[in-house]
Formats: structure tokens, C-alpha cells, sequence
């Protein structure tokens, strides 16, 4: 598919071989290399995302990945991407972009995302909907205010110039999405208060994660997110093999004094994950973990330790959300989590992601003092 811009001949080439793959990943890190808020991902995890051998998306997903390449340099990336087990309208069958990344320069976003959209319209899509990464369970949406901080672990990082280049190629505003920010030194507000001062409601215990029984408690953790997650915009289940996966990819990271579980008369009735923040501590890595890379990691995770966390996963039963003890389960946890961080030595967290219309949780985030203080893009266009 090549294309006259400048002068030189732009090409899409669809990703097919491993070295592909690797120029895919490592794109970004030179779109971004003037950006001081830029966290580079770690390579070997970026590989495994997206390789259909190790991430378990691509059991239920067909996606395929291409590169702008120009004068023999690369110089943008797209992903088109249909997951079969989300909901579908009848008659508005959607599928998804993802990935977009690429220089600033409108010819290389129109050239990437007719490649994209014209896979989608050959399997029958009228609509496409995006940026997930690769799975509205992983990093979801276009950075289009707060480029002055750097990303929390999982979260993306966009130079300003997207969301806009977007924008020319049709795209209008699906849904934002946000990330709140919360200083835990800071004295709990009075509303909080009057919520946790008298202690746990009969029949309801906290514990933390239990690490001898560490697979099954993920299983229990996944069970409460799909039931309370179930009803949410876009909601795609975690699948046995992506819990398996989740496991094996927070064990080396996940703090069990921050993950906490909630039980209402002795049921699995809601839990809270805080993770600490990965991109604190791999900043000066350069995504390269080999040959110091681990030794760095795990020393500034497990001894020297990190200052901010993210809360990616909270959760509380449907059959107990509109209850009374279960309506103060959010309070609990959070406060709980709070606690853990602070005897932890961490001074802030994020709780993130949270959809513009969630109200409840944005409440709940509101009311621990939490601010919004980045928002992130989800884009449909008809094809």
C-alpha cells in the first residue's frame, strides 16, 4: 500500500515475523524520546502481550498489527482487533483499533487507520472503537489531558499530537475515561469518616491476600470481578486463562498487604488491589531487564521500595452492592488500602481506570479526596 508523502513512499506493512513484531514495540520509544514523562515499557513483557503463543486474548481474538514505513524507517504502528466475546449491538457488529502510534504527520494516520478499518469492513464491522490495548481489560483509551506526569503501571502515555490526528480521521468522542489521584498523608475527609469510624458492620471481615493459597485467591478475584463488573459499559469476562495469566504476571509485583478480600457472612463478597506503581521503578531501565534489569527491579519493589501504587482492580458482588453492608464494602476497602500504603511508606495512588459515567465509583474516589488528573479517550467511527 504505498503512498507519495514528502516525497517518499509510505508503505503499510502488516506485522507477520518476529523481527516485525520487535520494530512494532520499540516504535514508540523513539516517537517519545523527547518526552521526560515517557516510561519506556519493558520489552519481554510488551513481546508477551502481544504474541498469540503467551497472551490468552488471542484465544477468543482475531487481531492483526501493521507498520507505516517510510525511506526504509518506521514511522507509525495500528492494530485492528475483533474480540469475540464482546457484546455486539445486532446489526452494529464493532470491532476495535489499537496501538496507534506514529509521527505527526496526517498522510501516516490516514494511510494507518484505512489499513485498519478496511480489515475490519472484510469481516463485516460498521463500527470501530478504540484505543484498547489490545482488550478493553487492559490499557483502554488516547491520553487528551495530563501529559505533564508520567503513567501509572498499565496505563498509557500519548504525545499531545494524537488525539487530534485521530480526530481528522473521523473519530468522535465514545467515552472518556479518568484517573483520580490520591494523596494518602492527607487526613480523611469527614464523609469518609462517619462511614469507617464505627468499624466493620456485623457479619463483615477484611483480610489480606493469602500467598500459600495464591492461585485460588486469584480465581476468587476474578469470580468477584466478573459478577461486579458484569453490568459495566464495554464489560468483557476474564476468562480461566487469562486469570491463570493475570496470576503468573502479578506474583512478582503484588503486595498482599494491599490486596485485600471482603467477606459478608463468610462469602467472597469484594476485594481492592493495590499494585505498586512498576513504571516508578523501571524508569532508567530502558525496557531491558537483562543482564541487571531484574536484580534493579525487584530490589526497588521489595527493599528500597516505590512511593506510588495504582489501584486497577476493586470490586463488590452484585447480589450485595444495594445492600447496607455492602454499599460501605468500597469505603472499607479503600480506607483499608490506604492504611496499608501509608504503613508502607507509599505518599500517593491512583485509582483508575473509571468511565465518565460511573458515578458511584467516582463518588467513592471523590469522596477519599481523590482528584481527576488524567483523562483518557475512547473514539467510535461508522465505517
Amino acid at each position: 500500500m504505498p503512498f507519495d508523502s514528502h516525497g517518499a513512499d509510505i508503505t503499510i506493512v502488516p506485522v507477520r515475523t518476529r523481527a516485525e513484531l520487535t520494530r512494532f514495540i520499540k516504535l514508540p520509544i523513539r516517537l517519545n524520546a523527547g518526552d521526560p514523562n515517557w516510561i519506556t515499557p519493558l520489552m519481554m513483557e510488551r513481546a508477551e502481550a502481544l504474541s498469540p503463543k503467551t497472551n490468552p486474548f488471542f484465544e477468543h481474538a482475531e487481531v492483526q498489527l501493521w507498520l507505516a514505513v517510510r525511506g526504509g524507517r518506521d514511522v507509525g504502528r495500528i492494530s485492528a482487533q475483533i474480540d469475540a466475546l464482546a457484546p455486539q449491538t445486532p446489526g452494529l457488529k464493532t470491532g476495535n483499533f489499537g496501538l496507534i502510534a506514529a509521527e505527526d504527520d496526517a498522510v501516516i494516520f490516514s494511510l494507518l487507520f484505512r489499513a485498519a478499518e478496511d480489515w475490519l469492513r472484510a469481516r463485516g464491522c460498521v463500527r470501530a472503537l478504540g484505543p484498547f490495548n489490545l482488550s478493553v481489560n487492559e490499557e483502554v483509551g488516547l491520553l487528551v489531558d495530563g501529559f505533564d506526569t508520567p503513567p501509572m503501571v498499565m496505563m498509557g502515555h500519548d504525545p499531545a499530537y494524537t488525539g487530534g490526528r485521530v480526530e481528522e480521521q473521523g473519530y468522535a468522542k465514545a467515552k472518556d475515561v479518568y484517573a483520580y489521584l490520591c494523596d494518602p498523608t492527607a487526613d480523611l475527609p469527614a464523609v469518609v469518616v462517619r462511614r469507617v469510624r464505627r468499624g466493620l458492620p456485623d457479619g463483615v471481615t477484611l483480610r489480606e491476600l493469602d500467598m500459600s493459597r495464591y492461585d485460588e485467591e486469584v480465581v476468587s478475584l476474578t469470580e468477584i470481578l466478573n459478577d461486579a463488573w458484569s453490568g459495566n459499559w464495554g464489560f468483557v469476562p476474564t476468562t480461566e486463562a487469562e486469570t491463570r495469566q493475570l496470576a503468573k504476571a502479578l506474583k512478582p509485583v503484588i503486595e498482599k498487604k494491599m490486596t485485600l478480600f471482603a467477606e459478608i457472612d463468610g462469602e467472597p463478597a469484594g476485594f481492592i488491589v493495590l499494585l505498586p506503581n512498576v513504571n516508578e521503578a523501571i524508569a532508567d531501565l530502558k525496557g531491558k531487564l537483562l543482564p541487571f534489569g531484574w536484580a534493579k527491579l525487584l530490589w526497588r519493589l521489595k527493599v528500597s521500595g516505590v512511593k506510588s501504587a495504582r489501584v486497577p482492580l476493586m470490586g463488590v458482588k452484585r447480589k450485595f452492592a444495594d445492600t447496607m453492608r455492602g454499599q460501605l464494602l468500597p469505603f472499607h476497602l479503600m480506607n483499608a488500602g490506604r492504611n496499608a500504603s501509608l504503613a508502607l511508606g507509599y505518599t500517593q495512588f491512583e485509582f483508575s481506570w473509571v468511565l465518565e459515567e460511573n458515578m458511584p465509583m467516582r463518588r467513592i474516589s471523590e469522596a477519599m479526596g481523590a482528584t481527576i488528573y488524567k483523562t483518557y479517550r475512547i473514539y467510535e467511527k461508522t465505517l
